[in-house]
């Protein structure tokens, strides 16, 4: 949605998004790093794209886990679909344990992403009709991206990591569609739609 405000406005999404946290340093700080570790602004091969996303978690007084995450795809000619690479910056406060954090981030990208392209319960006369991983489509190491996860340094108190990376991917993933093909995603899975 807040892609689509910006380019009602004529704006460039994330000068958009930093306008909108003049109150929230900490957002602000965590887009501002992403778009620089992932290369917000520089071309990309014709049929790619780049897409953001920034979520807040765990709102505990002041202690919250900021999570941003931005998405770089390709659709081919044919609509084949494929996520190259996601950059993410969390600040969850202080982190005990730099790997741990990274291992949880990893996996709730690849999970959210997983959900966003291809999981699916059907019913056929009334029951669900798959019943295991063999017809119930998920990620494979084949679909996972490049990921790049970094942590803000802080001496804010703790707060957590399991979750946050699970939601933002979704946004960026269509975002970076949008950015690829000019064409919104209005419903999930994507990997059933077509995209050309």
């Amino acid at each position: 949605m807040v892609d689509e405000l910006a380019e009602l406005a004529g704006q460039d999404p994330l000068d958009y998004r930093i306008k909108l946290m003049s109150e929230s340093p900490r957002h602000r700080a965590v887009l501002e790093q992403v778009a620089k570790q992932g290369g917000w602004g520089s071309t990309l091969p014709e049929g790619h794209g780049r897409g953001l996303a920034i979520n807040d978690w765990f709102p505990l007084e002041e202690a919250v886990t900021v999570v941003a995450q931005m998405v770089e795809v390709s659709v081919s000619k044919r609509g084949k679909l494929k996520v190259h690479r996601v950059d993410c910056v969390i600040d969850c406060g202080f982190v005990v344990n730099p790997d741990s954090v990274k291992a949880q981030i990893e996996g709730s990208i690849i999970m959210g992403m997983s959900a966003a392209l291809f999981e699916q319960i059907t019913l056929e006369d009334g029951r669900v009709a798959q019943s295991n991983f063999d017809d119930y489509r998920i990620a494979r190491m084949r679909d996972t991206p490049e990921i790049n996860v970094s942590i803000v340094k802080s001496d804010s108190a703790p707060t957590g990591s399991g979750e946050p990376g699970t939601s933002p991917i979704v946004p960026a993933i269509t975002n970076a569609i949008f950015a690829a093909t000019g064409k919104r995603i209005r419903r999930l899975p994507i990997g059933r739609q077509k995209l050309v």
